[in-house]
């Protein structure tokens, strides 16, 4: 079958995705090589289809699908979506993902070559030329007007052109298209097809499977789940869809697997979902009015979730002041050690089990046999980074034991008004004093080293000498150092013994989140609800993690517009085994930065010798600086394999 046929299937709705399939995920290099290849006429491989029944069919996306039967691509959705956006010039109407992956195209019709739109090299230059542009029905005259004008030799314009009637026969490419057809094609055996074919891509999870079976008795499935996705994304909460086929499971049969599922109705799913937003709703709601928790950087323990919306969905709400602070007690310790860091399911099946058994006094219980003790010490305040797994707590405390302002001596909360009100992380010794004494990253971004203030105190402080400013404060604002847990002894605020007041500084914070953790254990915290404060931010003006920041935000950009996956930041490692925590790095990519079952990936800012050691340990090609994964990326294009010895 033509391309060009191919594509106006698409158009007309003889050809379309069935819903299990996950969203476009290659990156510009992928993109570049494929067009490279039909170019020079290499092989690039078939497509598979399911023929199904068009009414009913398990189709994604908004398009109307074209009565009788339809073709629902199983294997070659990257390469199509790819071709039918660089030559329609926008994505299909099944479109998820990055656009950026294929928009702006070049060829360069001397050289022969593709690359993406960079103004600088090709602005004004005749030899590129759009490819989008040129696929349309005039794109050649237009080209050729502009080359005209430019005064191209004429020896010149007639290879060019030849060349670009070789970029067009695209079109014609014959391309063929198996068929998986039959009765006995239910979407079971057809996912199982899928995963088989894709055994080298981008195969489905647990949960996609899971929703297969959904999508296929109740096609608004998927569009119900995003709905609820994002309501909460809207209120600063980001969670996959995965995370909420959880809860909704958990909801309506107990079990962490998705296999229970398999047996639900869907008029069941449906009251589940409902049920499980309604839960979630709850605890989002419960976790940010009494423990301050009100943003995506501070919630912890994520799949702790699922068995909370089953504890609220079999009791009902509201639950005792007393249950409520215990519920929150477990919370807070799950999120501290990292309960689901490692086995989710298997923690997670433990942990239902406790609670239909024993309630929360079940989970508390199960928590103390995993961990030992939960007492809070300071060497675990030792983390740095504002990803450190104790920062939450720090977050925390601030905003329930009304740590005061350091300049306005006010308690810190979203009830101070005005442009320079807004909550900032600040470092108590500013990062310029402490590289000048040439500590180092991890010891100046030490979370025993921030606290949160205004942003008006914050860009007064800046860069002054601890010692100063901090003695300033006590005179002016008494008892405001206290009350952010910062030692008194003005000996700690030398630079020279930055150390020892971490060290001090540690051991008030973790006697600080014991107290408040006893008060939730036996009911004697405050249930009033905090005010909502507006997330904190990291000003390039105070003292601050802006270089981190920046950063991040700068290879975060670059490779959303190079069509790469979004690493996760702050990511925690854990054995799969036991759940240990093994390493912290700032961002990773655990399924591969390019999708599929490619190498994972992380990102360090700085060298750790004990990180990087581990993370060769368990396989995963690591980076220090941003700059270097970038390299490795526009080498590689991140398509590097994992070893199947």
């Amino acid at each position: 079958m033509k391309l060009s046929v191919i594509l106006d299937h698409i158009d007309n709705g003889h050809i379309a995705l069935p819903e299990f399939q996950r969203g476009y995920v290659w990156n510009r290099e992928q993109v570049r090589g494929l067009m490279a290849s039909l170019y020079r006429g290499y092989p690039v491989g078939g497509f598979l289809a399911w023929v199904t029944a068009s009414d009913g069919a398990p189709a994604r996306g908004e398009g109307q699908i074209a009565p009788g039967v339809v073709k629902l691509l199983l294997d070659g959705q990257q390469r199509v979506t790819s071709l039918y956006g660089i030559i329609r010039g926008r994505p299909p109407e099944f479109f998820e993902g990055n656009a950026q992956a294929f928009s702006g195209l070049h060829f360069n019709v001397k050289q022969e070559t593709f690359e993406f739109y960079a103004p600088a090299k090709m602005k004004g230059d005749p030899h590129w030329v759009d490819v989008s542009d040129l696929m349309q029905g005039d794109g050649m005259s237009r080209w050729l007007e502009g080359a005209h004008g430019l005064g191209l030799p004429n020896d010149e314009l007639v290879e060019s052109m030849q060349r670009l009637q070789g970029l067009l026969g695209i079109k014609d490419r014959e391309f063929h298209v198996e068929e998986v057809t039959g009765d006995d094609k239910t979407v079971d055996v057809v996912v199982e097809i899928f995963n088989r074919v894709n055994s080298g891509g981008t195969k489905l999870s647990k949960g996609d499977l899971a929703l297969a079976r959904i999508c296929a008795a109740w096609p608004d499935a998927r569009n119900e789940l995003k709905r609820c996705l994002i309501k909460w994304r809207n209120h600063g909460f980001r969670f996959e869809l995965d995370w909420f086929l959880r809860s909704i499971n958990a909801v309506l049969t107990g079990e962490a697997l998705f296999s229970a599922l398999r047996d639900v109705t869907t008029r069941e799913f449906a009251d589940g979902l409902g049920r499980a937003e309604q839960g979630i709703d709850t605890i989002l709601n419960l976790i940010a009015g009494r423990l301050g928790l009100d943003h995506d950087r501070v919630l912890g323990a994520r799949y702790s979730f699922p068995v909370m919306s089953r504890l609220i969905d079999q009791r009902g709400w509201p639950l005792s002041s007393e249950d409520q602070g215990r519920l929150l007690f477990w919370y807070v310790h799950a999120m501290l050690w990292g309960r689901f860091a490692g086995s989710t399911e298997t923690v997670l099946n433990q942990d239902l089990e406790a609670l239909d058994q024993g309630g929360i006094d079940g989970l508390i219980a199960n928590l103390r046999k995993s961990r030992g003790d939960l007492t809070v010490r300071p060497d675990d305040f030792s983390g740095w980074s504002l990803g450190a797994r104790v920062y939450p707590m720090l977050y925390l405390l601030t905003r329930v034991e009304s740590a005061r302002d350091l300049g306005t001596g006010l308690p810190l909360s979203s009830s101070m008004l005005g442009r320079l009100s807004r909550l900032e992380v600040h470092h108590i010794f500013p990062k310029a004093r402490l590289y000048e004494a040439e500590f180092s990253r991890s010891e100046v971004n030490a979370v025993a080293n921030f606290c949160l203030l205004s942003q008006d105190t914050n860009l007064r402080i800046r860069d002054s000498k601890p010692a100063e400013y901090l003695a300033e404060v006590e005179q002016n604002q008494p008892g405001a150092l206290a009350s952010q847990w910062i030692p008194t002894d003005p000996e700690l605020w030398q630079v020279e013994n930055y150390s020892s007041f971490l060290d001090a500084r540690r051991e008030l914070l973790a006697s600080a989140a014991n107290d408040f953790l006893g008060r939730l254990f036996d009911g004697s915290v405050a249930t009033d609800p905090l005010p909502a404060t507006a997330l904190p931010v990291v000003s390039e003006q105070g003292a601050d993690q802006s270089e981190e920041v920046d950063e991040l935000a700068g290879i975060s950009a670059w490779l959303d517009s190079s069509g790469y996956l979004p690493g996760e930041r702050d990511f925690v490692i854990a054995d799969a085994e036991d759940g240990r925590e093994l390493a912290m790095v700032d961002m990773a990519w655990p399924q591969g930065i390019a999708g599929g079952y490619t190498t994972p990936v992380a990102l360090l800012l700085e060298p750790h010798e004990q990180t990087e050691r581990e993370l060769g340990r368990i396989g995963y090609r690591f980076f220090v600086g941003a700059e270097a994964l970038r390299s490795w990326l526009e080498t590689t294009g991140g398509l590097e394999r994992e070893s199947t010895e």
